[in-house]
Parts: C-alpha cells; structure tokens; sequence
C-alpha cells in the first residue's frame, strides 16, 4: 500500500498471460529462442573512461538529472547543454522494437542514444539524455545498471519527463489550460522547496520516469 501520493507501488502483473501459453509446453527450441532474444534485450552501460566500459568502483555523484522523452531531451539539450561546460562520458546501449544502438561502439551523441554527460567544473554533477525508448521489460535493467553504478549516498535525483496535456486530469477544461506548465512529485527524503506546483491527484507518472 502507498504510504503518500506518488510512490511507486509494485504489484504482480499477469498480462499477456492467457491458460493456452500457460498450458503448452516449451520445448528446447522455444527455450532457445527466448534465451536469445532476453540476451538481445540485455542493456549495457558504457562509461568513457574505464576500461572495458564497466565500472570498477562506484560512481561518486551528488546531483543526477535525467531527461526521459525527446521534448525533455530538448529542453535540456537548448538551456543546460548549449554550452561547453559539459563533456560526454558515457552511453546506455539497448535494443528494441523501437531502438538499434547495440551495435554501436564509440560513445557519441546522436538521437539514438541514452547519453550521459558529466559537468567539467564539478565532475560529481551527471546528467542524462534519454531520447530512445526504453521498453516495458528493460527499464528495471536500466535502473538496475545505471544505478549500479553509483554511489547512492547523498545522491540527490531530479527527473524530467513530459505528457499530453489531454492526459491531464483536471476539473478544469484542457482547452483553457495555458501550456506547457510544470508539476512536480517527490520523495519524503526530499526536504528543498519545490520550484514547481505539485502535481494533483489522480495524475500518474507511468513508464521510466515512474520507475
């Protein structure tokens, strides 16, 4: 049960599960398959600056800002990237129904790509530009990856994420609402002013920024 409004609740899911796929039997050359299309779906975090892409220590990190979606990507890239204040220092790798970049070697930016770009004046200040899709299955390996390699203690998050305004539950009409506006949820652990409004009940967050 959630403890306050925007916590993440999990819960067993059996989608896409019907008594027909639960009742036949797998055989070896099913077992195969999906053994090899989980390995496909592998993601793989690359860091520029460490041998063979893998962190050997964790990643000491104060401030982490990720932007998920291309308008989030946008804002980011047009009023905190536009500079030369910024190096980039590592790539998410994935592949998907919607994404190709497992066959990418060199880490560069390109629209493809879940980049990560590290401030010069303070190395400990990341961010994260997430324009590809991430799929439904992936995103706890992403989290589980990304996350793995940092130090979690004093880590402070802050994510940036975008939807329709006619998925905006409001009493008001949407035509009459000026937009874009922000709303912001947060974490009990998170004591600083909000810049923002807060977003309303029954509003969600779904997907990766959710995660």
């Amino acid at each position: 049960m959630a403890t306050f409004f925007g916590e993440v609740v999990v819960a067993p899911s059996r989608a896409g599960l019907d008594e027909e796929e639960e009742a036949r039997e797998e055989t070896p050359e099913d077992r195969e398959i999906r053994r090899e299309i989980e390995k496909k779906r592998e993601i793989d975090v690359v860091w520029s600056w460490q041998s063979g892409g893998r962190a050997e220590e964790p990643l000491v990190c104060s401030r982490f800002i990720v932007a998920i979606g291309r308008n989030a990507a946008a804002f980011l890239s047009s009023f905190i990237l536009d500079s030369v204040c910024w190096e980039v220092v590592g790539v998410v790798k994935l592949w998907n129904e919607w994404c190709r970049t497992t066959s990418t070697t060199n880490v560069l930016p390109t629209d493809s790509f879940c980049l990560f770009y590290r401030l010069i004046a303070d190395p400990t200040v990341l961010l994260c530009q997430c324009s590809c899709y991430v799929a439904e299955d992936q995103q706890f390996q992403w989290l589980e990856k990304v996350f793995g390699s940092m130090q979690k203690k004093g880590l402070q998050v802050t994510i940036l994420s975008t939807c329709p305004v006619a998925d905006y539950k409001t009493q008001e009409s949407t035509l009459t609402l000026v937009s874009p506006f922000l709303k912001a949820l947060k974490t009990k652990e998170f004591q600083e002013q909000v810049c923002c409004p807060l977003l309303e009940q029954p509003n969600i967050v779904r997907d990766l920024p959710a995660a």
